[in-house]
């Protein structure tokens, strides 16, 4: 695919995964459904959700400017172990790997989307991590990553919980990994991927469900 996808940064993008088409890749067994994209086809700067079936890889292949991965269901595997759901994966610029999996997997990787001169490898188990109090009551966070603006990190929101509305200076970036989300614009399930601007506001909160969610911000 060569088409580009969401690559106007000043929009706000929305996108339920659980309603999108799913595309096939080079590798027999692995499909990826598209966030955003340039049109660069097998190079892309890109978001994907990308499954395994049981027993399919991907070629080896080098990182230009950077792969980073969350395993969303079962275990995603290469050369130098293997990575449980939940698990969060930083493979720098110009590393390589041969990805795979035994009994099928879902992942959300972000590519060739690294700064200049972050070149740590990072490799963190969030189900076994250390949680730490967030900033309101009912709001835990676990910090995965931090290179000059960028943050990453999972956020784990308790029932009826409700933040302070901020700005999004460089831009926020979210996917929902469990519960549902909410702030004044809408409701985002469980596998809803949400891209918004630099310096977009919002007020968010959760209701009965709760939410657990992966983030970043500053990046864009």
């Amino acid at each position: 695919m060569t088409t580009s996808l969401n690559q106007d940064f000043s929009e706000r993008v929305v996108i339920n995964t659980n309603e999108e088409q799913w595309h096939t890749s080079p590798s027999s067994g692995v499909e990826r459904l598209y966030l955003e994209r340039d049109n660069m086809g097998e190079f892309a700067r890109a978001s994907s959700i990308v499954t395994f079936e049981s027993g399919s890889k991907f070629d080896n292949h080098t990182h230009d400017n950077g792969e980073e991965i969350f395993v969303l269901e079962g275990i995603f595997s290469d050369q130098y172990g293997d990575y449980p759901e939940g698990t969060y994966i930083r493979n720098p610029h110009n590393t390589e790997h041969i990805p795979f999996s035994n009994d099928g997997c879902k992942i959300l990787v972000k590519l060739r989307q690294f700064k200049d001169g972050d070149n740590t490898r990072i490799t963190k188990n969030t189900i076994t991590s250390e949680w730490f109090q967030g900033l309101v009551p009912g709001l835990k966070v676990m910090p995965l990553h931090e290179y000059k603006t960028e943050h990453v990190a999972m956020v784990k929101w308790q029932p009826d919980t409700q933040f302070n509305a901020h700005r999004h200076w460089g831009g926020e970036e979210i996917f929902v990994i469990d519960g549902v989300f909410y702030d004044e614009f809408g409701s985002y399930p469980k596998g809803t991927w949400i891209r918004s601007p630099h310096l977009s506001e919002h007020k968010p909160f959760t209701k009965k469900e709760g939410a657990l969610i992966f983030v970043k911000t500053g990046h864009l």
